[in-house]
């Protein structure tokens, strides 16, 4: 599982499109939001560079959190 910090992510219509980008990716993953930390957890089988590319292509830039 990866987690994601996602700065101008805020509400459940932010998941929504994040979820959206990343299920087209691969529609196996699974996701967890942290809405007031800004994070999303994500298991997948996609590439990190893809997940981060696709996040960004959706409006939503994403970094690796530590």
């Amino acid at each position: 599982m990866t987690k994601l910090t996602i700065p101008d992510m805020s509400c459940g219509h932010c998941a929504g499109v994040i979820t959206k980008a990343l299920k087209e990716l691969d529609p196996d993953a699974t996701i967890a939001f942290d809405m007031p930390a800004h994070a999303v957890e994500v298991n997948t089988s996609a590439p990190l560079d893809e997940v981060v590319a696709a996040l960004e292509d959706a409006g939503y830039p994403a970094t690796v959190a530590q």
